[in-house]
């Protein structure tokens, strides 16, 4: 694959990929149902095991970039089934949040077709919050994102860079009027993690904030495809900052501008409810536009990384070799990712069983940001492993790379173990719903569980190489 990207490129990919309009758009009203006025707080508080593992990944990719990322990584330093897992659940997580994502994106163009007063089509009427109607919108821009995506990283690039601008600008434009003209009396204890309701509300909080940083290591999947592997480390670190200022200062303004009851009922629609809050039309349009743009972005930021994912999977033999066909001309994982939108794409239909965007939403993120707790901490437990001997060569590096990783590790996996227990006791019989405490338990198994019959098969099987190998065999020579 061709080395096109530099450290902006880096950027946009990691940024598009954490998709901060998104998470802000849908997930502070989810948040806010959760852990109250503490939306800074938490925001912060998980913004710190999370650049501890940013860490990590810098360092490992710095001596051995690769797309496959984790999942080398872990299997390398670990244990291959480990490794294996981590990929797996990885790539899982990635094709849910796709499948809900559809939904997400279509239902910001039906809001988008409702402010510009077309509510039916023929006979049909036009419903935001109908998954099926919002889904099969959705589906036409997830197959042009992956067509795009195919097309190569400079373009998607390129096409993103333009579209975060635009979001951004109506981000920082809006809560920043929102600061100054809302109505709510502003409370240094939004900033007090202490003041959290609940043991439980730090939990899920803390897991649904690991969701809206996830994705800023997409950039260490096209690590083979940057200039250097210090441009790859740069971009994630700087994206991820990035959101974390962004995620503080609007969950600041829309505390300013909304009463705790109107932001945690609004969770699928609190951008839209918010820039409405603060604007007539058709300004109050912009927060929505923003929204779709960056739900649209998302679809094919999250496509890119997971293709590449399986790119290394295959090329290791623990997949098909499909997974490594390469466009002819633009030498990307083309078959891959056409591949991975078919998969989502029907993943997203099966999801039309819950009725509506909302529970959708609710029913996903959970899930995801417990096993993306699970593989971050594997990832900086391998960190940890593998330098090791800098506790005893260069004690300062190894608090950044080694202790502070590890640390980590430690609460992510405290916090979704915690969780896990919060949703087993809450219910007492299964239901498929997306408040059911063991409806959700079942959908984080059944991502653990089918990637250890995957794992299964691949080694014996298969006989992939990469659980016999040792950890020092096939290493990517260090670059950057």
């Amino acid at each position: 694959m061709e080395r096109s990207l530099g450290v902006g490129g880096a950027v946009v990919i990691a940024a598009s990929s954490t998709a901060a309009t998104s998470s802000i758009g849908i997930g502070l009203g989810l948040m806010a149902g959760v852990v109250g006025l503490h939306l800074p707080a938490i925001m912060l508080v998980a913004f710190l095991p999370v650049l501890a593992i940013a860490g990590a990944y810098g360092r490992l990719n710095r001596v051995e970039p690769d797309a496959g990322s984790s999942y080398r990584w872990v299997g390398r330093i670990l244990n291959p089934w480990l490794g294996f897992l981590t990929g797996w659940v990885n790539v899982v997580g990635t094709v849910v949040f796709m499948a809900y994502t559809t939904a997400v994106t279509g239902s910001a163009v039906l809001q988008l077709l409702g402010e510009a007063a077309v509510h039916r089509i023929g006979g049909l009427a036009l419903d935001p919050d109908s998954t099926l109607q919002s889904t099969l919108l959705g589906l036409v821009v997830l197959i042009a994102a992956a067509l795009v995506a195919v097309r190569g990283l400079d373009l998607a690039a390129r096409l993103q860079r333009y579209l975060l601008v635009f979001e951004y600008a109506v981000l920082l434009g809006f809560c920043g009027y929102g600061l100054i003209a809302g109505d709510q009396p502003f409370s240094m204890e939004w900033f007090n993690p202490f003041a959290l309701p609940s043991l439980e509300a730090l939990a899920q909080g803390m897991v649904l904030a690991v969701f809206c940083y996830w994705g800023f290591e997409s950039v260490f999947s096209v690590g083979e495809e940057v200039r250097t592997a210090r441009d790859a480390s740069r971009g994630g670190f700087l994206a991820l900052v990035i959101m974390m200022l962004l995620f503080v200062f609007a969950g600041t303004a829309f505390q300013r501008v909304l009463p705790l009851g109107e932001l945690a009922d609004n969770g699928a629609h609190g951008l839209t409810y918010f820039g409405a809050k603060l604007a007539q039309q058709p300004l109050a349009a912009l927060p929505l536009i923003a929204l779709t743009f960056s739900a649209a972005a998302s679809l094919q930021a999250a496509v890119i990384p997971t293709a590449r994912g399986m790119y290394a999977m295959g090329r290791d033999g623990t997949l098909g070799r499909v997974w490594t066909r390469l466009h002819p001309r633009y030498r990307t994982p083309a078959a891959g990712t056409l591949l991975i939108t078919a998969i989502a794409c029907v993943l997203a239909v099966l999801s039309l069983v819950i009725p509506t965007v909302g529970a959708l939403i609710s029913a996903a993120v959970n899930a995801i940001g417990i096993v993306v707790a699970l593989y971050y901490a594997l990832t900086a437990l391998a960190a940890a492993v593998r330098f090791r001997a800098l506790l005893r060569t260069a004690p300062a590096e190894a608090l950044r790379v080694v202790v502070a990783p590890l640390l980590g590790a430690l609460a992510l996996l405290a916090v979704g173990g915690y969780l896990c227990w919060d949703f087993y006791r809450s219910a007492d019989h299964f239901e498929l719903a997306a408040d059911n405490g063991w409806f959700e338990l079942a959908v984080v198994a059944l991502m653990l569980v089918s990637g250890l019959l995957a794992a299964a098969w691949s080694r014996w099987h298969r006989r992939a190489p990469y659980f016999t190998r040792r950890a020092d065999e096939g290493a990517p020579a260090p670059t950057g």
